[in-house]
């Protein structure tokens, strides 16, 4: 709750301070006085975008300052203790706005960030202002009331997430649709050139073989005469090695008959004897399975420019075209893994839509029913407020599906949103008669307030909202209608601290507390002061309220009726 107020040099306030209670707070005074500013002061400690125009002329810097109470367990508390705050110490906020435009922000004394600012206030504070009515007014706001006021916050968190979980998964499986048709040509190509080099199949230095084969192959005719002369040579031609070796073998062993030194010598001969014995066998036996095959060289010769236009095609030598046969699989693979993992994707999504839709229906059956009890309420209260004949209907329209929307996103023919299968819009008719239009189409200001106020009391059940401002509520009205307003603004103030902005008497007389804004010029300079108003005080500001400057004795007798029937009630 909002228990202290400081304003120092913001425009023509020079330097005031203001605590709060419980209760209902009433501030009046003249226009001009500078009651907005107070309004545009707690805006800015709550977190709203801060000019330098604001300053007070001649000064370098404006400072505001507010404290709040927090209490345990609430979302600014578990904001505070997420960022090592203690919510037991209270919130002190200080804004300096600096003529530099380098302005600043401090949270219980340390230098903090506007984000963090406006995320510890956001439920510290409500204004009911010019500004905000505006805002009740724009139908994309009227769901969030309806979800505030059926207490659905949960259910909406949960469908924001669950919703932003599928919005997701939908991304990631539309990246792997994408890649895998941008794939398509390219796969096929790869396939068609693991299916040319499968065709060849080539072997590791199968082409080198290949090539001595072929060598072989085309001359067949001299190798078989070079082989032959060199038998004929070793071992059939008179003369011949293995006859001279025969002749050498038989001498040096009669010779080691004489000196057995020669033995080893002797054996020696005996080895390479048997050695070329040996050769001239493997020589024969080449060439009884020498022929000239001209079939095989033929096919040796195909085989060999198959595989040197694979080589040309994949890197130059057999390894290479290996090596691409095995990077094409491993590629191939992976699309069939991007298959695969599609197929996951469709199931996640498929698990994650069905939470979605269950979370969905139960936000649309809760919506329904909440639409009829809130419509009824409303008109409750606007009867209460003199608009007895006034309807107000809470319509939920279904957001219905297209051909546009992906199948993920629709249930039962609805296009689902992160707020659900519907929107909500306000409708009213202020007079017999009257169809039901948009709630922006009021005209008149006074029904404008009430309906805010009716809305406000509704809410002020289920609003989590310690302190609430009202700012020209008192709009259009008067009399007993301002009467009425203001016992709904002393009922509220039962369930949240209200400080109430009026000109109105007739909602002054239900303060419990009551501050008078004035505006003086001391030493050429104008500027405003807030007074705390005493019971005698209150009956003169309530006097001057009804008769303006010009105070009766019978203005003053009014305002001690209305004092003492208000007390009396």
């Amino acid at each position: 709750m909002l228990s202290e107020l400081s304003i120092k040099n913001f425009a023509i306030i020079d330097d005031i301070k203001i605590k709060f209670t419980d209760g209902l707070t009433i501030l009046s005074g003249e226009t001009g006085a500078g009651k907005s500013l107070l309004i545009e002061a707690v805006n800015l400690l709550l977190g709203a975008r801060a000019s330098s125009k604001v300053i007070r002329t001649g000064c370098d810097s404006a400072i505001l300052e507010a404290f709040f109470d927090i209490k345990e367990n609430s979302y600014s508390a578990e904001i505070m203790k997420k960022n090592d705050y203690d919510p037991s110490e209270g919130l002190m906020i200080r804004r300096i706005i600096s003529a530099n435009d380098k302005h600043k922000i401090y949270i219980n004394n340390k230098r903090s960030a506007i984000s963090f600012l406006s995320a510890v206030t956001e439920n510290l504070a409500s204004i009911s202002a010019q500004h905000s009515n505006q805002k009740l007014l724009k139908e994309a706001n009227h769901l969030l009331i309806l979800d505030k006021f059926a207490g659905l916050n949960e259910l909406v968190e949960e469908m924001k997430t669950v919703f932003k979980e599928l919005e997701t998964e939908v991304f990631k499986l539309n990246e792997l649709i994408s890649l895998k048709n941008q794939r398509s040509e390219h796969l096929d190509f790869l396939k068609f050139q693991l299916k040319e080099i499968t065709d060849i199949n080539p072997l590791l230095n199968e082409d080198s073989k290949l090539e001595q084969e072929i060598t072989i192959l085309k001359n067949v005719e001299n190798l078989y005469k070079m082989l032959s002369e060199s038998i004929e040579a070793l071992y059939l031609k008179e003369g011949s090695a293995v006859e001279k070796l025969a002749y050498a073998e038989k001498n040096i062993k009669n010779a080691a008959a004489i000196d057995d030194k020669l033995a080893d010598d002797a054996d020696k001969v005996t080895d390479i004897k048997y050695r070329i014995e040996d050769i001239i066998s493997d020589l024969r036996n080449y060439t009884d399975k020498m022929s000239i095959d001209e079939k095989r060289l033929e096919t040796a010769e195909n085989r060999v420019y198959e595989l040197l236009k694979l080589k040309k095609k994949y890197g130059g030598t057999i390894a290479s075209v290996l090596k691409k046969k095995n990077d094409i699989k491993k590629e191939l693979l992976s699309n069939e893994n991007i298959s695969e993992t599609k197929k996951e994707a469709e199931k996640k999504i498929s698990r994650i839509h069905k939470r979605l839709s269950e979370v969905a229906l139960q936000l649309s059956d809760k919506r329904e029913k909440a639409a009829l009890q809130l419509s009824k309420l409303v008109e409750k209260e606007l009867a209460f407020l003199k608009m007895e004949k006034c309807r107000f209907k809470t319509v939920v329209k279904p957001n219905l599906s297209n051909d546009n929307i992906e199948p993920y996103f629709k249930i039962n023919g609805k296009t689902i949103t992160e707020t659900g299968l519907e929107t909500a819009f306000f409708n009213i008719s202020a007079n017999p008669g009257e169809p039901l239009k948009p709630l922006a189409s009021i005209a008149s200001g006074g029904e404008l307030s009430r309906v805010i106020l009716a809305l406000k009391a509704i809410l002020s059940k289920t609003e989590d909202v310690a302190t609430i401002i009202f700012d020209e509520v008192d709009a259009g009205i008067g009399g007993k209608v301002a009467d009425l307003a203001g016992k709904k603004l002393s009922a509220l103030s039962k369930f949240h601290r209200i400080i109430c902005i009026t000109h109105l008497p007739q909602i002054a007389k239900f303060a419990d507390h009551h501050f008078k804004i004035v505006k003086k010029v001391e030493n050429k300079r104008t500027k405003t002061e807030i007074i705390s108003l005493n019971k005698e005080e209150r009956i003169n500001e309530l006097a001057e309220m009804m008769g303006g400057a010009k105070i009766t004795r019978a203005t003053i007798d009014y305002a001690k009726d209305m004092l003492k029937k208000e007390c009396l009630d």
